[in-house]
């Protein structure tokens, strides 16, 4: 349980704070508007993500009997991560020259997070297959995954959007940075057992 809780604090928070569509529109939103309109854009994840965890984990569920695709979704996910975290690892600064369009700022959010590729590569290459473990594990397990991951994913937007709003020097600050980096090295630890998951799943491991 503690496991799956860990995994899902660590992924959220990564997800929350690194440089991406969401988050640069969480600080244009804020530094253009306020602090309430980057906890707008903070909260699209729970209005868009639903029917992608949905069909990701449906899709998943008809392929339990298929080792070889699992093991392939299981080292894509790997590969996903590793990428995130290079990415965490290299982070010079943050873009927040970004134009977006449209009537507000929730409105916004929920437009970049359905027409962004992320949710659906982390959820069907990530988050689905850990989630089904966590259930195997305990129906409990898959909750508190779940659960923490979206807590700590809004929860680090929100905590971005009101840190902006206070003090903008924070984006390229040392201690943001380090942050990020740390992240970034658990997320490399999690992309190894990914990867050792899927080479066990194509038996190429014992």
């Amino acid at each position: 349980m503690i496991y799956f809780l860990i995994i899902g604090i660590t992924l959220g928070l990564s997800a929350g704070i690194s440089p991406g569509p969401l988050s640069n529109l969480v600080i244009f939103e804020t530094l253009q508007h306020n602090i309430r309109s980057g906890i707008k854009v903070a909260l699209a994840p729970i209005v868009t993500d639903l029917p992608i965890v949905l069909i990701s984990l449906f899709i998943l569920n008809k392929l339990t009997n298929f080792n070889l695709v699992l093991g392939i979704i299981s080292l894509g996910g790997g590969t996903l991560l590793l990428f995130l975290s290079y990415q965490s690892l290299k982070i010079q600064a943050v873009d927040r020259e970004i134009q977006p369009t449209g009537p507000t700022s929730l409105t916004k959010g929920i437009l970049t997070n359905f027409l962004s590729p992320h949710p659906y590569l982390f959820w069907l290459t990530i988050g689905a297959p850990t989630t089904t473990k966590a259930i195997h594990y305990h129906p409990l397990a898959g909750i508190v995954f779940i659960s923490s991951f979206y807590i700590c994913l809004v929860g680090a937007k929100i905590l971005v959007a009101i840190i902006t709003g206070r003090s903008r020097s924070f984006l390229t600050g040392h201690y943001y940075h380090a942050l990020i980096r740390c992240l970034g090295l658990f997320l490399l630890i999690f992309a190894v057992k990914l990867f050792y998951d899927g080479f066990k799943l194509l038996q190429i491991l014992p």
